[in-house]
């Protein structure tokens, strides 16, 4: 276990406040599998039965906590919050029960989901083996994927709701930019990609982190429903991404045709500008996450492979203004798309979850992932997207999901987790 010191659990009995290592509470409801896979930064086990249990990933700042940004140096360098992040005023308002702050990358700048500090969190996603978790919100995945979260909050920059949510096989929303304040979050490109959204076992349970981070959502999301039941009142775009596995790309265009939706192929053309889409919010998020974080370079503790990704934005700073001379052009596009379509159809990921591997190369591990996420063009239009699981073919046992990326127009949150409904659905 790394650094299993590094993560400490409090939780309250009648009179009572208490803190212990994670190595002696193990046997803590839900507490097992939250230590063992490395899914918390600050865990407190909630009393059986308590309700909703939201998790919170550890960039999004609580009032009396430190915010860590999955950071050795932060963790014993920054100051307790002196208020909530705007994004947490309803579930405070509703007192849901919060079970703790999620492990993630450090400073949410990688995509493995890999924290030598905190420890890498565990996915299983075959129900045995040890796989990346996929970041940044890796914490937060793990901890709905194993049960000790039924919602978790997590941020997404370039893909780090959706790339985590897919290696997990669970769901997760990349939300519209600006519709969720990132106050009170650490910013990674807080004027251009960063948002925060919900992450869930299954649809019902999305609506209900939505509903906790947009005031009347739920309504909106039923009226969706009453407007559009079933799939065939449903237009959906497919594109197709070269590189992507076979048999990925096959799960996707089965469920899509099983469910009765109506499927129109994109063209080459648009491929092509989702390409440069693409390329150019790399170029921002690598130039926004060097300009956030390049005061830390010279910290004690931080990870050489955060260094390096931090340092690589330096590089993009050529490019900047350039990518972001094409991103109204950029939404044009993807407007027009939308006068044709519902919601254009993606994988998430070009491949499926990586085995861990205790030896070889984390830059380069780091880098294979990073170029299977067909995520981040999303994050330069500011639309919102949905990551959902999708079956694939049954190996010894065990049925490998693959993950369907579902971009929608803005503000269409609502509609898109209709859509999940109706993919998720069994008939």
């Amino acid at each position: 276990m790394k650094n299993s010191r590094a993560l400490i659990l409090r939780w309250s009995l009648p009179g009572l406040f208490t803190t212990c290592l994670v190595t002696s509470c193990a046997t803590l409801p839900y507490g097992g599998r939250a230590i063992r896979d490395h899914a918390f930064i600050s865990y407190w086990p909630p009393p059986e039965n308590s309700g909703l249990r939201l998790a919170v990933k550890d960039l999004i700042d609580m009032k009396g906590e430190v915010t860590t940004a999955g950071s050795e140096y932060l963790s014993k360098h920054n100051p307790p919050a002196t208020r909530d992040a705007a994004c947490m005023a309803i579930a405070r308002e509703r007192k849901i029960r919060i079970v703790g702050k999620t492990n993630l990358t450090e400073f949410a700048v990688t995509v493995s989901g890999s924290n030598d500090y905190y420890g890498d969190p565990i996915n299983r996603w075959d129900g045995k083996h040890r796989y990346y978790p996929g970041g940044s919100s890796s914490g937060s995945a793990v901890a709905v994927a194993n049960g000790s979260a039924d919602v978790t909050f997590g941020t997404d920059t370039g893909g780090s709701v959706r790339v985590p949510a897919a290696f997990c096989g669970i769901y997760g929303l990349k939300t519209t930019f600006g519709l969720v304040s990132t106050k009170g979050v650490f910013p990674i490109s807080s004027k251009h990609l960063d948002t925060v959204g919900p992450m869930a076992a299954d649809v019902p349970h999305l609506v209900d982190g939505m509903d906790l981070l947009e005031r009347g959502f739920r309504a909106k999301y039923h009226a969706a429903v009453a407007a559009k039941p079933s799939a065939r009142q449903i237009r959906i775009g497919r594109l197709y991404i070269q590189g992507t596995d076979q048999a990925i790309d096959k799960a996707i265009d089965d469920e899509l045709a099983a469910k009765g939706f109506q499927v129109v192929k994109l063209s080459e053309t648009f491929r092509k500008k989702w390409a440069q889409a693409d390329a150019d919010g790399e170029t921002v998020a690598l130039a926004d996450a060097w300009t956030s974080d390049q005061q830390y370079l010279t910290k004690p503790g931080i990870g050489g492979t955060t260094a390096t990704v931090i340092r690589a934005g330096s590089l993009k700073l050529v490019g900047y203004k350039a990518a972001l001379d094409r991103k109204k052009k950029w939404q044009r596009d993807l407007a027009r798309v939308f006068e044709k379509v519902d919601f254009i159809a993606t994988p998430t990921l070009s491949i499926l979850p990586q085995r861990w591997q205790r030896f070889g190369s984390s830059a380069i591990r780091e880098k294979v992932i990073f170029d299977a996420q067909n995520t981040i063009g999303i994050n330069f239009s500011g639309n919102p997207a949905l990551a959902i699981p999708v079956a694939m073919p049954a190996q010894r046992g065990f049925i490998p999901r693959a993950s369907l990326q579902l971009v929608g127009p803005r503000m269409s949150e609502a509609q898109l987790l209709n859509a999940g409904r109706i993919l998720a659905s069994k008939t």
